[in-house]
């Protein structure tokens, strides 16, 4: 059977559209049918070393029982329509918060409402390179609520520090719980970007050696095409996490700031490593391009010596190939009736390739 050709992958995408069908009532909870349904996890502490549970919520009742300072509830998993209005109901959520929550597609942004506030950050998810999913955080005081797509995060850490009550994380607020998880989303930037720097340099050593080309060309419009990606979603989280520290709100511990300023700072310093791979990336293709036209250039050449050398030859055996009749006068190709005539002609063409060869040479066009 012949193999049939699979189509062109897109390299530039647009944007993902917004959820929700047009005339929508504003606020309404539209679950997404191919979300996968709601898994809730909840830790619960205080500054006592034995203030800590864990539990897998089944019915949001069951947090009347946990009396402790913080309460952290993570929601993995967007598919169940009730866990997510119970929720909304327990800690007073706003409708358009939940709308935001199901609707995955949102660009990072803070929102502030009268006893809480509504963040939503983008991260990347572990070993899936620039694959990113939303994830939204709504704290008051006293409990934090982390809606997740799916399953696998870098939280664990921060879980980690809970439970063997390290740094300041039990002795603070849920302001501060959702800085570390913030900084937690962006410290997996940092390796995924080192890893890209490492392919482009890898491609840039095979641009300078000597194998550039349309392949190597795909693969820098790939690559930017994912960094200009990942740049869309990095701008505004920057700007989200700006404002929030920027917040004068009973909500934000005044010592909750230095760290959400330092968050910050390390996203500004992750967009510089984005839009530096970006400017390598443009650098890489022109150079591409040109070691790509410097090829092409180098075998021009050699077909334009080519070329040259057999105009001369083409002309000999073009005035040798004429239908002359000798015995028609003297001067009718005399030559022909010589015996070493064609040796001659084969001397002559000989000695103006060699000729054309060593001016060539001289000039440095070979």
């Amino acid at each position: 059977m012949p193999r049939t050709a699979s189509a062109p992958r897109a390299i530039f995408r647009h944007p993902p559209r917004r959820g929700g069908r047009p005339g929508e009532v504003p606020g309404t909870l539209a679950v997404d049918p191919a979300a996968p349904r709601s898994e809730v996890r909840v830790i619960a502490y205080g500054p006592g070393d034995d203030a800590l549970r864990e539990l897998a919520l089944d019915r949001v009742e069951q947090l009347d029982a946990l009396d402790l300072a913080v309460v952290w509830i993570d929601v993995v998993g967007l598919g169940d329509e009730e866990t997510l209005r119970a929720l909304g109901q327990r800690f007073k959520i706003h409708p358009l918060v939940l709308e935001d929550v199901v609707h995955v597609h949102q660009r990072p942004k803070l929102e502030s409402y009268s006893d809480q506030y509504f963040l939503v950050t983008r991260s990347l998810h572990p070993d899936a390179g620039l694959d990113t999913e939303q994830i939204s955080f709504v704290f008051g005081r006293g409990f934090l609520i982390t809606f997740q797509e799916r399953r696998g995060d870098g939280f664990e850490p921060v879980r980690e520090r809970l439970r063997r009550n390290q740094g300041r994380v039990r002795t603070l607020g849920a302001d501060y719980l959702a800085y570390a998880l913030v900084d937690a989303t962006v410290d997996l930037l940092f390796p995924v970007l080192e890893a890209y720097g490492d392919r482009l340099a890898a491609l840039e050593e095979a641009i300078f050696a000597q194998q550039a080309g349309e392949a190597l060309a795909r693969k820098l419009l790939s690559l930017r095409a994912e960094l200009l990606s990942l740049r869309r979603v990095l701008w505004p989280m920057r700007d989200a996490l700006s404002a929030l520290q920027r917040e004068e709100s009973p909500l934000i511990d005044p010592t909750t700031v230095p760290y959400l300023r330092d968050c910050v700072d390390h996203l500004a310093h992750v967009i510089d490593m984005v839009e530096h791979d970006r400017e390598a990336i443009s650098s890489m293709m022109d150079a591409n391009l040109s070691m790509t036209s410097y090829k092409l250039n180098e075998v021009m050449k050699l077909l334009t010596v080519i070329a040259t050398i057999f105009i001369p030859l083409g002309f000999v055996a073009g005035l040798y190939g004429m239908n002359f009749d000798r015995a028609a006068g003297p001067w009718n190709m005399p030559e022909l009736g010589w015996a070493y005539g064609y040796p001659f002609a084969l001397g002559v063409m000989l000695t103006i390739s060699l000729g054309l060869l060593a001016f060539f040479h001289r000039k440095g066009w070979l």
